[in-house]
């Protein structure tokens, strides 16, 4: 089914290239909407795998993470700046990725398959540019998180669904990331310099 990929790509794209560092739990929570929905997609019969899949994109991906990331943004209090540098040449770039990685599908919008690849391809690739392109804490933080679910498209082309422990350990690696990251990024610049200056004169 091409419509969830569709989806899930436009929640990728429009954030990039019109987004704000605040919308960004937004679009995750609608990138994980959209992976839920390709995921009962593809279920020719719902089993216990598929279920607890399901549930897990939805809690961890779809709440849990742009919660933890909504959080972690408003601690830091950074200006509420653009998720991309709104210049010509990163637009240019960021437009170039996205139709090369399509491009070498050519048939990618009428086989769901060849879609799903050129999704994942593109995600990673917007990932990439934003962490090159902004080096806010909290937009590369977004980034990593955007290539996280890009991956998460990759069990959509799978025969058979990754086994309980690669899936557990999937999951496990998104809630670290999100969780340390966000614990690093919600520590505002300022008290962070404070308390490290304070630990060092103490030292001495």
């Amino acid at each position: 089914m091409r419509l969830p990929l569709i989806l899930f790509l436009l929640a990728a794209v429009i954030p990039v290239f019109f987004g704000k560092i605040r919308s960004a739990p937004f679009w995750l929570s609608l990138q994980a909407l959209a992976l839920a929905w390709n995921g009962a997609a593809h279920q020719e019969g719902w089993t216990v795998h598929g279920v607890v899949a399901l549930v897990e994109v939805i809690a961890v991906r779809a709440v849990i993470a742009p919660l933890l990331l909504r959080r972690a943004i408003r601690l830091r209090g950074e200006p509420n700046a653009d998720l991309m540098p709104s210049n010509l040449f990163a637009w240019a770039i960021g437009v170039a990725l996205i139709v090369l990685v399509f491009d070498f599908g050519g048939a990618a919008m009428a086989d769901a398959p060849a879609l799903a690849l050129g999704v994942v391809g593109g995600m990673v690739a917007i990932a990439l540019l934003l962490l090159s392109t902004n080096h806010s804490p909290p937009a590369q933080l977004v980034a990593v998180l955007f290539m996280e679910n890009g991956i998460a498209v990759f069990e959509s082309l799978l025969p058979e669904p990754w086994a309980w422990p690669v899936h557990g350990t999937l999951t496990a690696v998104y809630l670290v990331t999100v969780g340390v990251g966000g614990w690093l990024i919600g520590t505002p610049t300022g008290q962070a310099t404070i308390e490290a200056g304070t630990t060092r004169g103490e030292a001495s």
